[in-house]
């Protein structure tokens, strides 16, 4: 596919030193959405406060949806969302992050969805771990990728597609994480916008991974080449590198931005005093050992206190609260927050690359303190 369609989708590139957010850009930020910084609040996001990406349309789903498992199987399957609903229900708490969240931060910046630092969101995914439904088909002995094609259909750099990825049939068939073909989310069926009827969910992984709208998947004994694995979710120095594959979440943690808001700026504004900073952090990579609070935009950092896991559910995958208390003075502040996890810490700078993937760099956030007496401007 792809022929003669390059006229409609340029080659990724970079934006020039003084070039704002494009036309096309801001449509995309208009269709997809990221988590108000605020509603870091909940355990679990509401579904309409998780942060969404769809890379074309939002397929219809209508009764007739089925979802297909062949290529290097014994049996092939042919299932509907209600068969899938009769196999035991696994739910799984899992923290999803954009691979692109932080790009709009880069110099220079990559030219796509424009994020800051708020593509994530916690749910808790109900499904059938996939593992099942690969034994149920019998998976070949010479197997190397499972490859899995979502409904949403479109045009990226000129090359025509369905939306497709892969993963090798070790993490496919693992139990540590259990990849899930969910229908719900929170406990209800999937909205539209995150994969009605069926989704992936490979928890740990970048936000790419969760193949929405799923309709099939192919056990191939060769490497998978698809566009969305071998030349997009790259982390590239070069146009011609063949890069690093995207794979899992690096260690991040976010502040609830304290206190209240100017309307452009975001710059928040509190009172003189104490003040409780709260957030999340999380690491799809490895386990978190600690989170670190900074006031002075970096210079200093204070150990925050880290919620231990909870001991109910299955929240490896999920992220964690994490507080501090801080008081205020008069004058401008640079609040600060890093996660570290048993691999390392968040940088103070971005890993730049050309896609502007696991970007990481720690959040920073402008706070005035207002004097007893003043009112802001």
């Amino acid at each position: 596919m792809g022929q003669g369609l390059g006229y409609l989708s340029g080659p990724a590139r970079l934006a020039g030193p003084d070039e704002g957010i494009s036309r096309e850009e801001l449509a995309l930020a208009t269709r997809n959405h990221g988590l108000p910084l605020e509603a870091l609040r909940y355990d679990v996001t509401p579904p309409g406060l998780h942060y969404v990406l769809t890379h074309y349309d939002i397929p219809y789903a209508d009764d007739g949806w089925r979802l297909t498992v062949g290529g290097r199987v014994r049996r092939p399957l042919r299932v509907t969302p209600a068969d899938l609903a009769a196999f035991p229900a696994v739910t799984t708490r899992v923290t999803m992050e954009c691979a692109g969240n932080g790009r709009a931060l880069l110099t220079p910046r990559p030219v796509s969805q424009p994020w800051l630092v708020e593509a994530v969101g916690t749910a808790e995914w109900t499904g059938v771990p996939l593992r099942v439904l690969l034994d149920e088909a019998g998976a070949a002995a010479d197997a190397v990728d499972v490859v899995f094609t979502g409904a949403d259909h479109g045009v990226e750099r000129g090359v025509e597609q369905d939306y497709q990825r892969a993963l090798p049939l070790d993490v496919a068939l693992g139990r540590d994480p259990e990849v899930l073909v969910a229908y719900a989310m929170n406990g209800a069926p999937l909205p539209p916008q995150h994969g009605c009827p069926l989704r992936l969910v490979v928890p740990g992984w970048y936000g790419m991974a969760h193949v929405k709208w799923l309709r099939d998947i192919t056990v191939s004994d060769a490497p998978f080449t698809g566009f969305q694995h071998t030349v997009a979710y790259r982390l590239r120095q070069e146009p011609d590198d063949e890069g690093e594959p995207v794979t899992r979440i690096a260690p991040r943690a976010l502040l609830v931005p304290p206190g209240f808001p100017d309307f452009m700026s975001r710059t928040r504004v509190v009172r003189p005093g104490p003040v409780r900073l709260e957030g999340r952090a999380w690491s799809g990579r490895a386990p978190l050992t600690g989170v670190e609070v900074s006031t002075d935009g970096g210079a200093t950092w204070d150990p925050a206190v880290l919620d231990p896991p909870d001991p109910g559910g299955d929240s490896r995958w999920a992220w964690r609260r994490w507080h501090a208390d801080w008081t205020a003075v008069p004058g401008h502040h640079v609040l600060a927050v890093r996660a570290t996890d048993e691999e390392g810490d968040q940088p103070s700078g971005p890993l730049w690359n050309r896609g502007g993937f696991a970007n990481n760099r720690v959040q920073r956030q402008p706070v005035l303190c207002l004097a007893a007496h003043d009112e802001p401007a």
